[in-house]
């Protein structure tokens, strides 16, 4: 099975380069605003990584669940404190959502077996 984690990590590294190097102002604001926006805060950083899953997922935006899943990890989420969060996230985005939680349980298992 090919690394889905190095994978994603890789392509996502690539992309963000490329598109930063435009120098597009707004673009640059955006992902400086998105960075700060899960900076310590009011919040912890654990808190706002599973708030950025639940909304993600209920976008059914892989590729951001990918990035908060792993995210939620190095901040030291269990694999419970996830299957909770996608929980909610399933309550509230409703059975279309349920494709994108077998990625994110998929993705998870993946960061587990690279840690």
């Amino acid at each position: 099975m090919s690394d889905i984690v190095k994978e994603f990590n890789e392509y996502r590294s690539r992309m963000n380069d490329k598109i930063l190097s435009d120098n597009n102002k707004i673009i640059k604001r955006i992902f400086n605003l998105d960075t700060n926006a899960f900076n310590e805060g009011a919040l912890d950083k654990k808190t706002k990584e599973l708030l950025g899953l639940v909304a993600s997922t209920v976008l059914r935006c892989d590729d951001c669940v990918k990035y908060h899943l792993e995210s939620s990890y190095n901040e030291g989420v269990t694999k419970e404190e996830i299957s909770e969060a996608l929980g909610i996230a399933t309550l509230v985005g409703g059975t279309i959502v349920i494709p994108h939680l077998r990625r994110a349980h998929e993705y998870w298992e993946a960061i587990e077996n690279q840690g």
